[in-house]
């Protein structure tokens, strides 16, 4: 037996519609008598509702913009003065280990409100223009 001379057997052969009433699918077709789905081409959208207004429509549209910008969390120098010791790092984790903010992974900005008597190392945090003179003094 040759591989290109196999045949299958258990192919189904296809229901031949509109061949007479008595092939068993003859006049309709199987599509049933009259209607939007009878007819040829018919394409019904899965939104439709039969002309009643579409759920999609019915439901209220949500308004007001949502900015896609991170948003930036400010810190005045006077938390800086409390909570951080000479020659600490402050970066957005460290605030975040203090408690200062809620999430380690913010923008944050340093605002000038108060004052700093101490020397810290700043790094990942945007500062006033303000607050970046005074730390310079």
């Amino acid at each position: 037996m040759q591989l290109h001379k196999l045949k299958t057997t258990n192919r189904k052969k296809s229901s031949r519609v509109g061949r007479g009433i008595s092939a068993g699918k003859g006049k309709t077709c199987g599509r049933g008598t009259k209607g939007q789905k009878s007819r040829t081409g018919h394409n019904i959208p899965k939104r439709f509702e039969g002309g009643q207004t579409p759920f999609t429509q019915r439901m209220p549209k949500t308004r007001g913009f949502k900015s896609l910008n991170a948003k930036v969390i400010n810190i005045d120098l006077n938390l800086l003065e409390n909570n951080f010791c000479e020659n600490e790092k402050v970066t957005p984790r460290t605030l975040y280990k203090k408690g200062l903010i809620d999430n380690k992974n913010v923008r944050v900005k340093i605002l000038f409100r108060g004052k700093l008597t101490k020397k810290l190392h700043f790094s990942g945090i945007l500062m006033s223009q303000s607050a970046k003179k005074s730390l310079v003094k």
